[in-house]
């Protein structure tokens, strides 16, 4: 009997690829939404549609009795009582996995392992805000519901990944950087280009979900990243060679970004302390990362074939011209 995954979200960026991954393995899927974005797969009939609000217990625990899913792969548990209840309710299954972040490690360490990095602490408060400060807490308190769970009985674990990038992205950080190397010849780049902070390609994020269904541990947590971190002037270059195209950087200080009222943290994916996770765990279990030069590629054409600029994500193109004439005038 083939086996069933019920993937909770499943539309958009990470759930989508999730969605293809299992369907390529030979599974089952059925997709648990609210339904408020376009379902890419409304015309596939490989794939169940149950339509229900993930934070309303009842309607969740409707939607396990009625599909009685072997794994589960959970794409939007934001709160930590969204993973309690849900370890609750896919108690038996075989696999339960929840997408945590890299945003969880709490201390600056080069790289950031399982169970040796601290976690961020997460106040009752932190537990129910919405904004993005305490989205690491947040996250961090999901991953100790996981462990929990786990201690339970319960066959629940987590996949830690760092800034995802790749087709279908809506929040449009990596876009911001394809768009001013495809439409510019002379971009800034904040700070000296040195700076590390890792990526991960949204397609081995997918596969590292269904790596972890079937082959990880219980309580156990898994970082995934791409297999080469580059620095941010690396990311340039490369972006450069996959749309085929010539740019010079310019790169600008905190103190030069300041002369036209911008600072370093403007820029998408920039990051001051170097983010690392080490990902030789999950490669333990037989996950592979897709090479870069594939990766970019695949990025980059469906970012040409969409309208998605990331220019609301980073400094507009006026205020970075306005920077590089500054900048020009005090060499």
């Amino acid at each position: 009997m083939t086996d069933h995954a019920l993937v909770i979200g499943g539309t958009r960026f990470i759930g989508r690829h999730t969605v293809e991954e299992f369907l390529d393995a030979g599974y089952d899927v059925t997709m648990f939404n609210r339904g408020n974005h376009d379902d890419p797969f409304a015309a596939d009939d490989r794939v169940s549609h149950v339509s229900g609000d993930r934070t309303n217990e009842a309607e969740l625990r409707r939607a396990g009795l009625d599909i009685d899913p072997d794994m589960v792969v959970d794409c939007v548990a934001y709160y930590p009582r969204d993973v309690h209840t849900a370890t609750d309710i896919f108690s038996d299954v075989d696999a339960y996995v929840y997408i945590s972040s890299g945003a969880a490690y709490g201390d600056e360490r080069v790289p950031k392992r399982e169970g040796e990095t601290a976690l961020c602490d997460c106040s009752t408060e932190q537990a129910v805000d919405d904004s993005m400060d305490s989205y690491g807490p947040r996250k961090a308190e999901g991953d100790r519901a996981v462990f929990a769970a786990a201690d339970r009985g319960v066959n629940a674990m987590s996949v830690r990944p760092p800034v995802v990038y790749g087709p279908y992205d809506y929040t449009e950080r990596f876009n911001y950087w394809i768009d001013r190397v495809e439409s510019h010849d002379r971009i800034v780049v904040p700070g000296d280009g040195t700076n590390l902070r890792h990526l991960v390609y949204v397609k081995d994020v997918a596969s590292a979900l269904r790596t972890v269904a079937e082959e990880g541990a219980a309580g156990e947590a898994y970082n995934v990243g791409d297999g080469h971190a580059p620095v941010l002037g690396e990311w340039v270059e490369s972006l450069a060679d996959a749309c085929d195209t010539d740019v010079e950087t310019v790169h600008a200080s905190e103190r030069e970004l300041g002369a036209v009222g911008l600072s370093l943290g403007d820029f998408p994916i920039y990051r001051g302390y170097p983010h690392l996770l080490e990902t030789s765990k999950l490669r333990a279990l037989g996950w592979e990362s897709t090479p870069h030069e594939t990766a970019l590629a695949e990025t980059v054409e469906d970012y040409r074939n969409s309208d998605r600029t990331g220019q609301d994500n980073g400094p507009d193109r006026e205020t970075e011209a306005r920077l590089l004439d500054v900048l020009e005038t005090v060499q």
